[in-house]
């Protein structure tokens, strides 16, 4: 050390400070942000409470940690604290990744609707494509599964200004929804519905297995329902349909934006929003 730099003095305060060790880096706990505790329990931040910070880990267990020292962000010593206020300037693009439309008042509804199958997927497509859907005024509705579709296309009425665009999981030739889309498409009504779907058993594979800490989802057996199989597989609990609905809202929670679902499953929305809005 250049002690003349100090005058000499290295009990000055001066001296006192440059020789003191530097204080952690402070991080702001953004959501998704993981980080690794003392005792080495790794997870991503969820959530803030008075004074501290819920993170979960890739099981899905949440556990609350003190906002201050103790954390590591890959691998450096860091002070986690608050995370910063939300910025005031309206973001420019949407979930989606199309251009956010500031100060609009949703539109009134059109006649025209996206029919999916079940609440997840409703969730699903509200959480990545809400903006775009309220600024063209079309809704989307869960149809709890389309064994009936035929019927529930009938019913709907379909025509030109009322047309249907209908997302089915796990359409692949030779599927069981396979043929209850051809029925439909042979049907009176085709030209007023666009069937489109994603090879996924289940709408929750349309989320990037590495939001969620998986390599790739798990394998069920056909005979296992899947949602609870993939559950018990990953250590959550599985017993029941509340079990099933939590760990839906787990998994929902990590997806952000359209990055984090799997290409077809975005053209596949896309393509539906395209097909009820034409002019």
């Amino acid at each position: 050390m250049d002690w003349g730099a100090w005058g000499g003095d290295v009990l000055s305060p001066e001296a006192k400070a440059a020789r003191a060790p530097k204080a952690p880096r402070q991080v702001p706990a953004d959501r998704d942000l993981v980080v690794e505790t003392g005792e080495g329990f790794v997870g991503a931040v969820v959530g803030i409470e008075t004074g501290h910070v819920q993170l979960e880990d890739r099981r899905g267990k949440v556990r609350l940690f003190p906002l201050g020292l103790g954390f590591l962000v890959d691998g450096e010593a860091i002070e986690l604290v608050k995370p910063r206020a939300a910025a005031t300037q309206a973001p420019t693009r949407t979930a989606s990744g199309s251009r956010a439309v500031v100060d609009h008042r949703a539109r009134v509804a059109l006649p025209s609707r996206i029919l999916v199958e079940g609440t997840h997927d409703a969730e699903l497509v509200e959480k990545v494509w809400g903006h775009d859907l309220r600024v063209e005024g079309v809704a989307v509705e869960p149809l709890g599964g389309i064994d009936d579709l035929a019927a529930l296309v009938a019913e709907h009425r379909p025509s030109a200004e009322r047309r249907l665009g209908i997302l089915v999981d796990h359409l692949v030739p030779g599927s069981r929804e396979s043929r209850i889309a051809a029925e439909v498409e042979r049907g009176p009504h085709a030209r007023h519905v666009r069937i489109v779907g994603h090879p996924f058993i289940d709408v929750w594979q349309a989320v990037k297995p590495a939001r969620v800490g998986l390599e790739r989802w798990p394998d069920v057996p056909r005979s296992e329902d899947w949602k609870r199989g993939t559950l018990r597989r990953l250590g959550l609990p599985h017993d029941d349909q509340e079990d099933v609905a939590r760990g839906w809202q787990r998994i929902l929670a990590r997806v952000r934006d359209w990055n984090d679902l799997e290409p077809v499953m975005l053209a596949r929305v896309e393509e539906l929003i395209d097909f009820v809005t034409a002019p």
